[in-house]
């Protein structure tokens, strides 16, 4: 076996970065050939694709012996100029699965932008009640330690006030007079 580093280097080398500079050739060319295009935009299918599958598919067959190095050959597979594979897995295994399925498909994925949608919407209110209700805890705190702040600034200067009265008064109660 290769490793893991070096069969995941391998996937990004042949798998993505070769075959995109291809693509970007053929794209930047003057005359762009029909064919050669629509052969790279069925291989970006079929590695979508097969990334999809391999995201839900790893768990499972992961543990197979030499599959980081299967996953390089079929890569290599679908562009090597010899056995453009691309063609045929597109022509025999996507395109009449998917144009079987079309309508299910499209129908699938309107349903799940509806409930992300909705996801999104539920979540977007709870947060905001959370935000409003966490704001005005804060502005009742404030205001409390508002008012703390000013009744003990207002404490020593009542008890100035009541002690300059307190000698003006006198002991006895206010008359003014000493005993």
């Amino acid at each position: 076996m290769l490793g893991s580093l070096l069969t995941r280097c391998l996937i990004l080398s042949f798998g993505y970065a070769y075959p995109a500079f291809e693509c970007y050739k053929i794209v930047e060319k003057n005359r762009v050939e029909i064919e050669e295009l629509r052969f790279w935009c069925q291989y970006w299918i079929i590695v979508a694709m097969l990334t999809v599958l391999e995201r839900l598919g790893d768990v499972i067959v992961s543990w197979l012996p030499m599959y980081g190095e299967a996953k390089v050959a079929i890569f290599i597979y679908l562009w090597y100029p010899k056995t453009r594979g691309t063609g045929y897995i597109y022509k025999t295994l996507l395109r009449p699965y998917v144009s079987k399925h079309e309508k299910d498909i499209d129908g699938k994925i309107m349903e799940m932008r509806a409930r992300v949608w909705d996801l999104i919407v539920f979540y977007w209110q709870h947060f905001a009640h959370y935000g409003q209700t966490a704001f005005f805890q804060f502005l009742g705190y404030m205001a409390a330690q508002s008012s703390k702040m000013t009744k003990a600034a207002a404490e020593p200067m009542n008890e100035q006030s009541n002690g300059a009265a307190a000698k003006a008064t006198g002991k006895n109660g206010g008359t003014g007079k000493d005993e």
